[in-house]
Formats: C-alpha cells, sequence, structure tokens
C-alpha cells in the first residue's frame, strides 16, 4: 500500500497544495510554523478521520476560510482509491471512498494502517488515562470492527447513564429498574472490550518489549501493566456495589471506561522515574510496536510517520531506524524535519528512493 498523491485546500496554513509522493521515502523539510507537521497531519486525517493534533475539526480550516478539503489518491491491493475528507463550517465532516460518503466514520477506520511519531506522543506519558486508552483502543481498532462499534455503544450508554444519574439527583428520585438496564447494557459491552484489551496487549507487549531493547541495547527491564477494575470483579458486581457513590458524583465510577495503562521501567512508573532519553525510548519502542503488530495482524505494511524525529533523536536511534528502512521492514515513510541537509543525508544513506520538498 502506499499513498500516490494529495492535494490540499484551506487544510490549516494551505490555501492550496499538492504533493506527488515517491513510493518510499518522503521528506518535508524547511523552518518551523511553515507547515510540515501539517502536510503529516493531512495524511493522518485520512486514515482516522480526524487530526492527530487538534481535535476541534473547525480549527483545522484555513482562518478566514470557510471549508477545507483533502483529497488524496492511494494504491491498494493493486487497486487505486480515492479518498477525500471535507468540512464545512456548520456542518458535519464528510468522509468518501471513490465518490462515495461513508454513512459512518468507524467503517473507514483500518482502511489505511497509519503510525505516526512525533513530540506529540509524550502526552501518553505525562497526560491522564484517556490518553492511553485511546491509544489502545486505536490499534485494535484498526483491526476489529466490532470491537470499535462494541467501544462506541458502551461510551453511549455511560453518557445516557450519567445523564439518568443526574436527572436522579436533580429531582430527587431514583428508578433501580431503569438503571439495571444500563447496568446490563454496560456489563454486556464492557466484558467483550475488557477480554480484546487483554488479549491485545498479551501479543503486543513482547513486540513492545523487543523494540525497546533493539533501540537501547540495554539491559533496562520494561513494562506496559493494565489496570482495569473488572481484574477485581466483573462490571455488574462493581455498578451494584458503587451505585451509591455513582449517585453522589452523578456519572459512573467504575467500569472499563476508568481503564489505564502503566508505563514502567525497573518496576517504577516512567512517568517520575525515567530519564528524557528513556522516556523518549520508551515512546519510539511503543509505537515501533504498533507498527509492527498492525503490519502483522493485516498484512499490510502501514504508513510511518515521523513527525520532527531526527531533532529529537541520537546517532544510535537514527541509525537503527535507517537499518529497518533498509531492513524494508516499512514500507512508505513521511518525514518532516527542519534541516534539510541532514534529512538528505539521513535518507541518502537508506539507498531507497526518496523526495524531498522544500516547503
Amino acid at each position: 500500500m502506499h499513498l500516490n498523491k494529495i492535494s490540499l485546500f484551506n487544510y490549516k496554513n494551505f490555501s492550496e497544495a499538492s504533493f506527488d509522493f515517491d513510493n518510499k521515502i518522503n521528506c518535508f523539510v524547511g523552518k518551523n510554523g511553515i507547515g510540515k507537521t501539517n502536510v503529516l497531519d493531512a495524511i493522518y486525517h485520512l486514515a482516522y478521520g480526524k487530526s492527530y493534533f487538534n481535535p476541534l475539526a473547525v480549527q483545522n480550516i484555513k482562518h478566514g476560510e470557510e471549508f477545507f478539503v483533502i483529497d488524496a489518491e492511494l494504491e491498494k491491493n493493486d487497486r487505486t482509491e480515492q479518498i477525500v475528507c471535507s468540512l464545512k463550517k456548520g456542518q458535519k465532516k464528510i468522509l468518501k471512498r471513490n465518490g462515495k460518503a461513508y454513512d459512518k466514520f468507524s467503517d473507514h477506520i483500518g482502511f489505511i494502517p497509519l503510525v505516526i511519531i512525533s513530540p506529540a506522543d509524550r502526552d501518553l506519558i505525562v497526560e491522564g488515562s484517556e490518553t492511553r486508552r485511546k491509544f489502545m483502543d486505536s490499534v485494535i481498532s484498526q483491526l476489529d470492527h466490532t470491537y470499535l462499534h462494541q467501544l462506541i455503544h458502551y461510551q453511549k450508554i455511560i453518557v445516557q447513564r450519567n445523564a439518568l444519574l443526574k436527572y436522579f439527583a436533580l429531582n430527587h428520585v431514583f428508578d433501580n429498574d431503569t438503571l439495571s438496564i444500563y447496568n446490563e447494557q454496560l456489563d454486556a459491552f464492557g466484558k467483550s472490550i475488557f477480554e480484546k484489551r487483554k488479549d491485545f496487549l498479551e501479543q503486543f507487549i513482547p513486540i513492545f518489549k523487543k523494540h525497546h531493547q533493539a533501540i537501547t541495547g540495554s539491559e533496562e527491564s520494561v513494562q506496559l501493566v493494565y489496570e482495569s477494575h473488572l481484574f477485581e470483579k466483573d462490571l455488574l458486581t462493581l455498578l451494584q456495589e458503587t451505585i451509591n457513590k455513582d449517585r453522589a458524583l452523578h456519572y459512573t465510577s467504575s467500569g472499563i471506561h476508568k481503564d489505564d495503562l502503566s508505563f514502567e521501567i525497573d518496576g517504577y512508573p516512567i512517568k517520575k522515574f525515567g530519564s528524557q532519553g528513556q522516556q523518549k525510548s520508551f515512546l519510539i519502542a511503543l509505537k515501533l510496536a504498533q507498527f509492527e503488530f498492525l503490519k502483522k495482524q493485516s498484512g499490510v505494511k502501514p504508513l510511518l510517520l515521523f513527525d520532527d524525529i531526527f531533532d529529537k533523536l541520537d546517532e544510535s536511534r537514527v541509525a537503527k531506524i535507517i537499518e529497518m528502512v533498509n531492513s524494508d521492514t516499512f514500507g512508505q515513510l513521511f518525514i518532516s524535519d527542519t534541516h534539510p541537509d541532514r534529512t538528505e543525508a539521513i535518507v541518502k544513506s537508506t539507498h531507497q528512493s526518496y523526495k524531498i520538498f522544500n516547503l
């Protein structure tokens, strides 16, 4: 699979721009603020139907304009596919494949497997549990549409149950029968999601550890620890036991929407006890493991986006990535960098075909 070309209209800082891509390596170089990362984000947008960096869709429209369009052509399974993502202010975003709009964006997830490695990944370490859950869910969802639909249904029921709890509090009433209906639905979806997250991590963690060892060459022990209420009790029991707490808080305090993934080094949280270099290695290993996992499960090499990472890596880590490029581990690469000479030197050393776009 590879992206042939992309056209941007009123997307972020671009009024109009088009790029024809090399099948292997594509580099966007220029000063900070010129739009290098925005091109990568447009490619990400095609795969996930949303921006990696700005969750507010309307803010991806160029200032002073009313809409944006991302139009791309790609080759997959010996077929040429056209994907168009567009948004007009005050309207819903539209995602089309070969001229036909998706009824649900979720039906598109996984069609373009993609992994991005960016300085913004540090949020996985420093932010709350929701960020790490989203990482797990994004990997699983690209391969398992049933999982994605279960997750969407679960989240809708949580919203409904929380609204009911607020209604009870405001009106000084309580209806256990209605609440029980939500509890049973959450239990059914929650159990399946919990099991699939467990299965995923059993396969994913050894791949992650392998990449961490390869990048660092160290004896550090790293671990991803899945934390969930459901290791203790089934969700139905938990929801019944915490009902008084939930009524006081006006929201659902237990369930798989509270799961977390603990990042540890030598048995301690990497957020508190890991150096910047250790955190960087941890995150790159995490994303390379995501790439390998998706490739193994789907049989397709995902698009791989490197956002400004050569500026953040030492020579040994860069050498490791070059080695993986030369071993044909990766498919099509998209790289942003502020130093044109450095970028060209790095990509030339891979002996692969490439294009450099000076922005």
